[in-house]
This record gives structure tokens, C-alpha cells and sequence, in this order.
């Protein structure tokens, strides 16, 4: 952007009872736009601190109990509202959970921050959600020392997790970052959003057998995202260069009649291979 001023980007995730995806987060988008531009939000008082630059803007709250569907409409308009409080000081706010991550597409880009420099038109950008699940044929459990995508190659290309995570100006998203409330979404063809919350079957297993996320109504979703191990078990996978612009065509055109906001999903549940390029990424 010859002549303009560089964006200030600043990025936002919540967790609790995390120390898995929380470095992995850190390192990544600390390395993209400045450790001190990451504000990561701790649910609870109770919460350990993660072992992170000092920089890091940590904040901790206090913890209210709620079942699945209020806490997710609670922790949606916290976090809503907090972006809204910060682009007074930001450009750009990037937010979203603590076990995706989002990528620039290497083969034309430096980097994400590279990326969004560019200018955007929209009040928000959508993401193509890829859902990384472990083969448990072909792959064995996940080393967080090392790139999760140099262990895992298969992805579920998921509506899910087409998310709109990227916001110009104030907006007001929906529970889980699934849509903006009263906007319509733009998946753009160089970002993608990888979901790593089944990267590990063990550490998957070990969420499923929560009884506080159980109690608050948690079991199906669960059972549903448990659901992608057998799915790329069993799927053929397909050459994802090969079906991703169709699967941002297909998505944005067949969407959903309850919330016409939100993209469609894939009837197939395809499965993909993920392209090396990423590999060293995350």
C-alpha cells in the first residue's frame, strides 16, 4: 500500500482450562503481528497463567456457570464488545477460538500479516474452514513441540468452521464466530481457517469425558466433532487445490434457509488432502 499508513491488527481468543492450542496461538499470530497486539482472555480466576512473553496481554475474568447455549451467547458478546473497545486503538481485529488458526495462503503470500495489508472492502472476512482430524490408520498422536500440520494431512472441508473472523470495523458476531448478526459474509479465496480441536484423538478423548462441559449440555456437541475421526478413516480423500474454489462457490450459494447469513454446507462431507505448502505453517 504505497503512500498508507501500515494497519494495526490486533488479535483476540478465550479459553479455559487450556494449556494445549494456547501456545500454539501465541506463537503464531505473536510471530505475525507483535505479541503485545494479542489479547487472550482466560475464563476464570481459577486459570493458570500460560508460560508466555510478558507482552502478551492476558486477561482473566470472573467465571460464571451456564449451559452450552447461554455460554456461548455470553462469551460472543464479551468478545464482540471488546473488539468494539479496541478499534480505537486497531485497524483490523482478528478473533476467534483457541483451537483454529488462520492462514494466508503461502503459495501467493509472505505471511497473514503480509496478507492484510491489502485493502478489504467488506466489514468482514470469512475464512474456508478446514477441520484437521488425526488418521488414526496412518497417524500417530501429535508432538505440540513440532508444526500440527507436518503430523496431519487430512482435513474435513466444513461450513463449520467458514467462520467470519476477520472485522474492519465493529460488528456483532454470532455465537461460535459462525456469522455477523445482520451482515452477509465474504469467504475470501486466500484465507484459510484451520479447526485443530480434533488434531489428537487422546487429548479429544479427554474433553469427552469433562463432566463440567457434559453437565452444561455439552455430549452432543462433542458427539458430533467426535464424528470426524471415523469420517477421514473411512473418506477417500480428495487434492484439496482441486475443490476449494468450488467448495467457497458451493458454500456461499446454498445456504442455509434459518440463516441465510451463514454458509452452506457440503452435502459429501468431503474429505481433503492438505496441501505441503502448509505443512511448516502451524
Amino acid at each position: 500500500m504505497p503512500g498508507s499508513a501500515k494497519k494495526k491488527i490486533g488479535v483476540i481468543s478465550m479459553a479455559r482450562n487450556d494449556q494445549f492450542f494456547i501456545p500454539k496461538w501465541i506463537d503464531y499470530y505473536g510471530s505475525q503481528f507483535g505479541h503485545e497486539n494479542l489479547y487472550l482472555i482466560l475464563d476464570g480466576h481459577d486459570q493458570e497463567l500460560p508460560a508466555a512473553d510478558e507482552s502478551v496481554n492476558i486477561i482473566r475474568i470472573p467465571r460464571e456457570k451456564h449451559s452450552r447455549s447461554k455460554g456461548d451467547k455470553n462469551r460472543i458478546d464479551l468478545i464482540s464488545n471488546f473488539a468494539r473497545a479496541l478499534f480505537q486503538r486497531y485497524d483490523l481485529i482478528i478473533a476467534h477460538d483457541i483451537d483454529e488458526i488462520l492462514v494466508a495462503d503461502p503459495a501467493n503470500h509472505k505471511g497473514l500479516a503480509e496478507y492484510l495489508q491489502r485493502p478489504i472492502r467488506y466489514s468482514s472476512l470469512s475464512a474456508l474452514g478446514l477441520d484437521v482430524g488425526q488418521n488414526l490408520d496412518l497417524e500417530g498422536p501429535i508432538d505440540p513441540s513440532r508444526p500440527f500440520l507436518q503430523q496431519r494431512s487430512f482435513a474435513h472441508v466444513s461450513a463449520r468452521y467458514t467462520k467470519a473472523i476477520v472485522a474492519t470495523r465493529p460488528v456483532k458476531w454470532g455465537s461460535g464466530f459462525h456469522r455477523v448478526v445482520n451482515r452477509n459474509f465474504h469467504i475470501d479465496p486466500e484465507l484459510f481457517l484451520f479447526h485443530f480441536g480434533m488434531v489428537d484423538y487422546q487429548i479429544a478423548r479427554i474433553k469427552m469425558e469433562d463432566q463440567a462441559l457434559l453437565s452444561a449440555g455439552w455430549q452432543g456437541h462433542l458427539d458430533r466433532r467426535y464424528e470426524l475421526f471415523e469420517l477421514i478413516r473411512k473418506k477417500t480423500p480428495i487434492d484439496g487445490d482441486s475443490f476449494f474454489t468450488q467448495a467457497r462457490r458451493r458454500e456461499s450459494i446454498f445456504r442455509p434457509v434459518f440463516a441465510l447469513n451463514k454458509p452452506g454446507m457440503l452435502i459429501e462431507k468431503p474429505v481433503i488432502r492438505i496441501p505441503d505448502r502448509f505443512r511448516n505453517i502451524v
